[in-house]
């Protein structure tokens, strides 16, 4: 690997400071010059301007939170950033498209019938039943992105397994889970 550039390698040395000893005076460096960047770069994006500021206010948060998950062998400060920036807007435009519900009911709820609530308390039977006999490896990483709400990076970080293996156990895992659930009716 060849030496990296004298910015690289303050950046690098910022995040090393970051994660290692929660250096804020590294933090303020990196912050003062990656902010105002990130808001630009999420301006480009389609963010208007108090949008691009609560997002950047979140990935900077992020880079001090997780400093720990940068790894200088597979991309520099600015593309760890950057990516960081262009996830979390991802995740901002999901949330803005999910639909907001037209009425809400008011007073109390109507009492479910009696059959509905056999036949959702057999499916939760059978589907405890069809999560205990998945593989102790593939129940692990379904109960981490279902349950625990991790993301498959997450679980790849937590665990140091492979992003495809994550995919694909937890693909076959759900192969199981559907055919087990279809074939008892």
């Amino acid at each position: 690997m060849t030496e990296p550039s004298p910015a690289r390698a303050l950046w690098i040395g910022h995040i090393d400071r970051i994660r290692e000893d929660k250096d804020q005076q590294a933090f303020a460096e990196l912050f003062a010059y990656f902010a105002p960047r990130v808001k630009g770069f999420l301006m480009k994006s389609g963010a208007d301007s108090a949008q691009a500021e609560e997002c950047m206010q979140e990935v900077m948060a992020t880079i001090w939170q997780k400093a720990h998950l940068f790894d200088p062998s597979r991309a520099s400060v600015a593309t760890w950033i950057f990516t960081v920036a262009r996830n979390r807007r991802i995740d901002t435009l999901r949330r803005q498209r999910r639909p907001e519900p037209e009425d809400l009911p008011w007073g109390p709820e109507a009492e479910p019938d009696q059959e509905d609530v056999i036949v959702l308390q057999q499916e939760s039977d059978l589907l405890r039943q069809a999560l205990a006999d998945l593989p102790e490896a593939q129940r692990d990483l379904v109960e981490r992105a279902y349950f625990g709400e991790m993301s498959h990076r997450e679980i790849a970080d937590a665990t140091g397994l492979p992003l495809g293996t994550i995919k694909s156990r937890i693909r076959l895992a759900l192969e199981r889970l559907r055919h087990a659930m279809n074939g008892s009716q």
